[in-house]
């Protein structure tokens, strides 16, 4: 494990090299980061990361995007998510798997009321119908290793929602 400095990343190449397998789950809020700052961070910093990673030799890129990424949605998560989709593809990888997890369940140590309160009402709804709106993060990290552990489905792979939550359980 190292520790990178994001704004000087192209300085800390050596820290991509020789690995097989990159995954990538950066990220921010808006909230936290402003939209400058969201931008840098969930579509600069990974692509820039991608493009260190190939450089160093890694074949297969493991992206986690979101449900709804869209390159041309009117909403700035959205669009920037299948901004960095585009961008991570087109780095040129033997294999690139893209996650598209719905609401992430998970226990965090900020407070964040609005996203909790969500996280509440959605773990009830999965309890009806556990794959359509949230997924644990825990299914999310064991489906991408298991992603990395099976042949994949092409060039480029695109899991949504219900594909992460029968893979995580595999």
């Amino acid at each position: 494990q190292e520790v990178v400095d994001f704004e000087r990343l192209g300085e800390h190449a050596a820290a991509f090299r020789g690995h097989d397998v990159g995954f990538c789950c950066l990220g921010t809020t808006r909230a936290k980061a402003g939209v400058d700052g969201f931008v840098r961070v969930d579509r600069d910093y990974v692509a820039q990361a991608a493009e260190l990673a190939r450089a160093g030799g890694c074949k297969h890129f493991v992206l986690q995007s979101s449900q709804g990424a869209n390159h041309n949605s009117r909403f700035l998560y959205l669009r920037v998510k299948g901004e960095v989709e585009n961008l991570v593809q087109a780095v040129g990888f033997d294999r690139c798997t893209i996650f598209r997890p719905a609401v992430l369940l998970c226990k965090r140590q900020e407070s964040r009321p609005m996203e909790w309160l969500s996280q509440q009402f959605l773990g009830l709804i999965a309890r009806v119908f556990p794959t359509a709106y949230s997924v644990p993060v825990e299914t999310v990290a064991r489906a991408m290793v298991a992603s990395v552990l099976q042949p994949g489905e092409g060039k480029v792979e695109v899991l949504e929602n219900g594909a992460i939550h029968k893979l995580g359980k595999a």
